[in-house]
């Protein structure tokens, strides 16, 4: 014998975060299926379930900004000579509560189960119910007695729809159900047991303001020593099937001293990255609809500071910011410039000329690494004529390539950190390599030198 189960499904389609005027949009998804004949507790199952949600729906005609439909499947063909697996239709399209739910009434009271039990396509064309409409939460209940007949399968039908964003995870309600059976049917989302009416009743009451409400969530950053001191940074929740945008919050510490309290969607799984540098992410969140949700992100950080020696200018100079051992920029901070990063190890190039390596800087929790470099000097080179040329930097007894002249000038000045300097040029019209020029001349911090190439 079919194993008897109830399910509700809320899926969310194109839901729009943080929004004061939504329109709550909840598609009823009955079975008419032969099975519902069964009996259950004082009755069959057709005529309960019709009788509980006929009193439901009579709760629900005030509601303000709800509309309300409702798809129907295994009610149109019998199980014989052939069941037909693409049994399913809507049956009263969306309109507001007030007026939907008497027609929705009148259309159950007929209802005589008749055919088979095609969840999955039933699921699979439930998103084309939702006529386009902005700033709207689009919410799916489906009630069934039975699992899927037709060959289909719900779980795969549901995670599909959950990665392209129309749906976030469904809930389940059994009756009857052995623990292995509930295991399985956790694929399609949350699972309830209501091995009663009365259990129906009150399941469904709650699963119903879950998804008409919000609740509460704080997120901890924590620092090293695993206290929620960490603050003003921006965090985002994205649905973790989709990747979409849900909600972006500058995380701050209330009056009181505490991360403050933000209001999200109950029924979503989210994935929370928090935009420090480098970001942190936490993946596969769920929230109790009901109570205030704690969650807690290791953001330990600290302080960087550049700056040049002495008080020289800096002159907008930029420094590529790496983890320790990466090829990828976390960052360009500027000299003269104060940031916070995650706390550990780091790798500088600082586009000086030459450039600057600094590896394995340490930043600390609630530190600041100063990070100070000598003021530059200036030269500026004379040539002749045009040609082409280059300056080393002498180190260590080797040459050390700095950058090349620009061969159409007849004059150049760079910026160039302390050190012993060569450069070498060749007129344009000088075809042999003996009429190389080579000139050497030092920088020192704060002064500027002339070269004349002649």
């Amino acid at each position: 014998m079919k194993k008897k189960i109830i399910i509700f499904s809320l899926l969310i389609i194109g839901y729009a975060a943080q929004s004061q005027q939504q329109t709550s949009r909840i598609l009823f998804v009955f079975d008419d299926s032969f099975s519902m004949f069964g009996k259950w507790q004082s009755g069959m199952k057709i005529d309960i379930a019709k009788k509980l949600l006929s009193s439901f729906l009579d709760s629900l005609k005030n509601t303000p900004n709800l509309e309300l439909a409702m798809r129907c499947f295994g009610h149109e063909y019998p199980l014989e000579p052939k069941r037909n697996c693409e049994d399913t239709k809507l049956v009263v399209p969306f309109e507001t509560a007030g007026n939907s739910v008497p027609k929705m009434k009148a259309f159950l009271k007929n209802l005589s189960p008749l055919g088979t039990t095609p969840i999955a396509h039933t699921l699979g064309k439930c998103a084309d119910d939702f006529p386009p409409k902005p700033n709207c939460r689009n919410i799916i209940i489906l009630i069934t007695d039975g699992i899927e007949e037709c060959g289909g399968d719900p779980c795969s039908v549901s995670m599909e729809l959950q990665k392209k964003g129309i749906i976030l995870k469904p809930f389940i309600i059994g009756i009857g159900l052995t623990a292995a059976f509930a295991d399985v049917m956790g694929c399609i989302g949350k699972y309830y047991d209501a091995s009663t009416e009365e259990g129906f009743k009150n399941i469904l009451n709650v699963v119903v303001s879950q998804a008409l409400n919000n609740t509460t969530v704080q997120v901890n950053l924590l620092d090293k020593g695993g206290k929620p001191t960490e603050t003003d940074v921006n965090m985002t929740f994205y649905d973790q099937y989709s990747g979409a945008i849900k909600y972006n919050f500058l995380h701050t510490i209330n009056h009181k001293g505490n991360p403050d309290t933000v209001t999200i969607d109950p029924l979503g799984t989210y994935k929370l990255v928090v935009h420090t540098i480098p970001p942190v992410q936490k993946e596969n969140i769920t929230v109790t609809p009901g109570k205030h949700n704690i969650i807690a992100v290791d953001a330990p950080q600290g302080y960087m500071f550049l700056k040049v020696s002495g008080g020289g200018a800096a002159r907008n100079l930029p420094c590529i910011i790496r983890k320790k051992g990466e090829m990828k920029t976390l960052n360009v901070q500027y000299f003269n410039e104060k940031e916070k990063y995650i706390i550990g190890y780091y790798d500088l190039e600082i586009l000086t000329l030459p450039r600057i390596y600094l590896n394995e800087i340490n930043i600390a929790q609630s530190s600041t690494t100063n990070i100070e470099i000598p003021e530059a000097g200036t030269v500026s080179i004379q040539k002749p004529s045009p040609g082409p040329g280059s300056l080393y930097l002498e180190e260590n007894n080797k040459l050390v390539w700095v950058c090349n002249l620009d061969e159409t000038l007849y004059q150049e000045s760079f910026v160039l950190q302390p050190g012993k300097y060569r450069v070498e040029y060749r007129p344009q019209n000088s075809k042999e390599s003996i009429y190389t020029i080579e000139k050497r001349f030092t920088i020192v911090s704060g002064q500027s030198v002339q070269v004349k190439m002649y």
